[in-house]
């Protein structure tokens, strides 16, 4: 079963400093067909104007990932980390059992354009935890990088979830492929670009929810940048 879930069928919602898309329901939009896929919680595509953005504010059991498209992201939280997330790096933040942060553009002139990514935790009441890593261009272009996973295989950064996250950048020929587990359920998220998903084609903000399938097979890409979640039913 693959079933595509549109971007222009997101919730949106303008509060000047902010343009978000929400992938599923989060704060004033709520649709019950879209409350999550598997463990996959929340992604919300977020534009942060110049000079904005989120106050301090307080998370718990969530495992956060942010993974920056264009600009900067300024992340400071009350583990004592002060961390500037560019383009191309992977920011993962453990809430565990409570942490506060703030993030921000400081840049005068520039959008900060990202993905925050939420997941359900396999485990409640840790500590909190923070780690970033850096995927160039060349670990992503025709594959699919491991960016994020439970045991932190091949340099990923570590969720506390039971779910792994993978990245890549498709072009004209460029092909990947990825056996799944039909017992769990898989998401594609479109970037930017156009892009065919074992053989439906999405473009920019497009996603495509997966279940009871063995293969996801990505071709026929025209610039994509391409996010894929193995998660938990």
């Amino acid at each position: 079963m693959l079933k595509v879930r549109k971007s222009q069928e997101r919730g949106y919602a303008d509060h000047g400093w902010l343009r978000s898309f929400h992938s599923f329901s989060f704060a004033g939009y709520h649709d019950p067909a879209y409350m999550g896929w598997g463990n996959l919680r929340v992604i919300n595509e977020d534009r942060v104007a110049a000079g904005a953005g989120f106050g301090t504010h307080g998370h718990k059991d969530m495992e956060i990932i942010s993974y920056v498209l264009s600009g900067e992201l300024a992340h400071k939280d009350s583990m004592g980390n002060v961390e500037s997330v560019p383009p191309g790096d992977v920011q993962r933040m453990s809430a565990g059992r409570g942490v506060m942060h703030s993030e921000f553009n400081h840049k005068a002139d520039e959008t900060t354009h990202f993905l925050q990514i939420w997941i359900e935790p396999n485990v409640r009441g840790i500590a909190p935890g923070y780690e970033q890593k850096s995927f160039g261009e060349a670990d992503k272009r025709g594959q699919l990088r491991l960016v994020a996973s439970p045991d932190g295989a091949d340099g990923s950064v570590l969720v506390h979830a039971d779910a792994r996250l993978y990245a890549g950048l498709l072009d004209g020929q460029e092909q990947a492929e990825l056996t799944l587990d039909p017992a769990r359920k898989s998401y594609v998220h479109l970037v930017k670009g156009e892009l065919e998903v074992n053989g439906t084609r999405l473009a920019t903000g497009d996603a495509a929810m997966i279940q009871g399938e063995s293969q996801l097979k990505l071709g026929e890409g025209k610039g994509a940048e391409v996010l894929v979640f193995d998660l938990a039913a």
